[in-house]
């Protein structure tokens, strides 16, 4: 028995998620320790802004050398490396005390947070056969919306009930632990269990040139097409939801904080129900480029009704749109299924570090420039909303003309020299 037909396969990948899992929860866990922060360390929000860019900017621009590292080595040890590098930041943040340290924290969480997706996503590609993968990428998105909504309710129930230090601390410390289990699960059990099998799961499919993996990355308009379009679907999301989307409930709308934050919680609700349904309609049908196409589509008209909606749109509209925001933000995944289709296995890896990176350059613009647009509205915050809507309606602009230009052939076999002549 192969390692893509063996019932281990599901620890591994349950493992890996649990991991993941957690490791998306710290991306916005410090949202709730704002204030704290800002009374005990005397730092101001535009220091904490600056902090969350240092977290998402270095998760954006390890993506592609994480991405030959997979390829080059295997993605095993580096799964729980960066398992092991959010822990240690998870760790430092609750035991920070200074400003300092909080700023090397978040840094080394998006270290591991970088580290962690691209591998979990050539684990699967390795040790999953191809007609489960896509399905494998919706359950990737259901983790990713458990892990935050995790971090808006129950993490607050539990610094309300224990203190910010020891959220931190207890969640570093089941990292560490996963981290051992990993090692035990990914590494050390197979090597028994599957002696014989030539190709390894875990291990580089051949040493390839990273001269050459680059080159061919950086030079193919099919991997441009796919970092346009998590550019569109991801970063939109991302940015908006995690810095803006609670403010804009509280000053258009005039709602209170909790219930700001409920409406938010109908786009990660959204983004749950996107991933898996979009994977199972692409395993379904087979039709992902036409699928990946209509998503998309929606995420675009979305924010453009938000937008022509006006200042003040009629509120039994939002929660819609919102929730086909977070749809569309559930069917990135397939960004991935596309990766798989049309590259070759050695290079997965890389394309997919590059993909994924679109989408948190998107992350790390969008928050910015919406700032931008406000500050020119000081007196008007509804107006300067309005206008700042404009930024995800582009955005998404480059996410559709992405999935335009993407191509969804199936890759070709390589064909020995000798046999071409």
């Amino acid at each position: 028995m192969t390692r893509q037909e063996s019932p281990y396969r599901w620890v591994v990948f349950l493992t890996a998620l649990a991991a993941y899992y957690l490791i998306v929860s710290q991306r916005t866990a410090p949202g709730l320790v704002t204030n704290s922060w800002m009374s005990e360390f005397h730092i101001s929000a535009g220091a904490l802004g600056l902090m969350d860019s240092v977290q998402f900017l270095a998760y954006a621009l390890l993506q592609v050398p994480v991405g030959l590292l997979a390829d080059r080595f295997g993605p095993n040890r580096f799964l729980i490396f960066g398992t092991l590098t959010n822990a240690l930041g998870t760790l430092l943040t609750g035991v920070a005390t200074h400003a300092w340290m909080l700023f090397v924290a978040r840094f080394l969480v998006g270290v591991g947070d970088a580290t962690i997706f691209v591998n979990l996503v050539a684990v699967i590609n390795l040790w999953f056969r191809a007609q489960e993968f896509v399905a494998l990428l919706g359950i990737i998105g259901v983790a990713a919306g458990l892990g935050s909504l995790t971090a808006t309710v129950p993490y607050a129930l539990w610094i309300h009930a224990w203190g910010w230090r020891s959220l931190f601390v207890g969640v570093s410390l089941i990292l560490f632990g996963l981290c051992g289990t990993l090692y035990l699960v990914v590494v050390q059990r197979p090597k028994r269990m599957f002696e014989g099998d030539g190709k390894r799961a875990g291990e580089p499919v051949r040493p390839a040139s990273v001269r050459e993996a680059v080159r061919q990355t950086f030079t193919s308009r099919q991997a441009y097409a796919l970092a346009m379009c998590h550019f569109g679907l991801v970063g939109t999301y991302v940015g908006f939801m995690g810095s803006w989307g609670v403010a804009y409930f509280m000053q258009v709308f005039h709602m209170a904080r909790s219930a700001a934050s409920a409406m938010i919680m109908v786009g990660l609700v959204g983004a749950m129900v996107g991933g898996p349904l979009t994977s199972w309609l692409a395993s379904r049908f087979g039709q992902v480029k036409r699928l990946y196409t209509l998503v998309h589509a929606v995420t675009f008209l979305s924010w453009l009704a938000w937008f022509a909606s006006g200042m003040r749109p009629w509120f039994g509209l939002v929660p819609v749109l919102l929730a086909l925001i977070g749809y569309g933000n559930g069917g990135s995944s397939l960004t991935f299924a596309i990766v798989r289709q049309t590259f070759p296995v050695e290079r997965v890896g890389v394309v997919s570090g590059f993909a994924n990176m679109g989408g948190f350059v998107s992350a790390v613009l969008l928050p910015s420039l919406f700032g931008a647009v406000l500050d020119q509205f000081p007196g008007d915050r509804a107006l300067g909303f309005h206008v700042g809507l404009l930024i995800p309606v582009l955005f998404t602009t480059m996410g559709v003309i992405g999935a335009l230009l993407a191509r969804d052939e199936k890759r070709c076999a390589s064909v020995p020299v000798q046999e071409t002549v």
